[in-house]
């Protein structure tokens, strides 16, 4: 287990690859992930952002297409108090600055964004709630350029989906997100991404509704303390019941059975997905080295991915 005085250095070098039963979560800050995202969108390179929560989590156990998707995004978020209290209960205590939900980290975006210029292109939703979405966008960060499409068309249709992509083609925004809840965001971003003539692409959820006003934003303090499942299913008891009364205790059961049989968190030090502030050389190297040392001790968590 990495020790208080590496945690407090890791706060300066925040990008760390966690395998949690095989699944590559990239515990990276709010700051971090904005800094990848400008820097691609500076330097024109292409970088998808998808995140892990719980619900994430039990599909990719589910779904082997969704699990390849969410492994090759280059970050997989941590976006649930609950994954990072897996991580915690599997060896590996990180500080709550890890867990980058969309609350936190849209706002901070939106802001770089409207200092940036940066274009934007909201896909998913109502259509009232992409237009409504955008109007917001409008009036709080001037400086944005943002345009969008709703999400109520089909996705396997090659007629209408193309008509879709074309759209976000001819905007060629450097940022495209998609809120069209998972798995299916997650299904239209793999069959589209090859041809999509932007920088960035996001996973949304239900980024679209939040920023329209529509949803609001679960009160911090339940967040923090890994409550927002309570709100939320407070609030869409019917949607949401499944998701939640089933799959918590699944998951659950997943990672306590993960602990019973000693497998153990394979952890290691991101290569530098932009430009950012590092660690001096000689702090990177020794947070390595501990690493580095923790791997040869820790079972290859893949041994029970699937």
């Amino acid at each position: 287990m990495i020790g208080q005085t590496k945690l407090h250095q890791l706060k300066d070098s925040p990008s760390l690859s966690v395998y949690l039963l095989g699944r590559r979560i990239t515990c990276m800050t709010v700051a971090a992930i904005v800094d990848a995202i400008h820097t691609a969108c500076t330097e024109g390179t292409k970088l998808t952002v998808a995140h892990y929560n719980v619900h994430g989590f039990n599909l990719s156990m589910q779904l082997p297409w969704f699990h390849n998707f969410l492994q090759s995004a280059e970050i997989a978020h941590c976006d649930s108090v609950g994954i990072l209290k897996a991580i915690g209960f599997m060896g590996l205590k990180l500080p709550l600055q890890y867990r980058a939900s969309y609350s936190l980290l849209m706002p901070k975006l939106l802001s770089h964004c409207n200092q940036q210029n940066f274009s934007i292109f909201l896909l998913g939703a109502k259509p009232e709630c992409v237009d409504a979405a955008i109007a917001q966008v409008r009036q709080q960060y001037p400086n944005v350029q943002v345009s969008g499409h709703h999400g109520y068309f089909d996705i396997h249709n090659p007629d209408a989906n193309g008509q879709v992509v074309q759209q976000i083609n001819q905007v060629k925004p450097q940022i495209l997100v998609v809120g069209m809840g998972m798995p299916i965001q997650e299904d239209w971003i793999r069959l589209n991404r090859d041809q999509l003539d932007v920088n960035v692409i996001m996973m949304g959820g239900a980024v679209i509704d939040r920023l329209a006003g529509i949803v609001p934003d679960c009160p911090p303090l339940l967040s923090d303390l890994g409550l927002e499942w309570v709100y939320r299913l407070f609030r869409e008891p019917k949607r949401l019941a499944t998701r939640y009364l089933l799959g918590n205790p699944a998951f659950l059961l997943h990672i306590a059975l993960a602990k019973a049989y000693s497998f153990s968190l394979r952890v290691q030090l991101m290569e530098p997905l932009s430009r950012s502030k590092k660690l001096s050389n000689t702090g990177v190297e020794s947070i390595r080295a501990e690493l580095k040392s923790a791997e040869n001790r820790l079972v290859d968590a893949d041994a029970i991915s699937g």
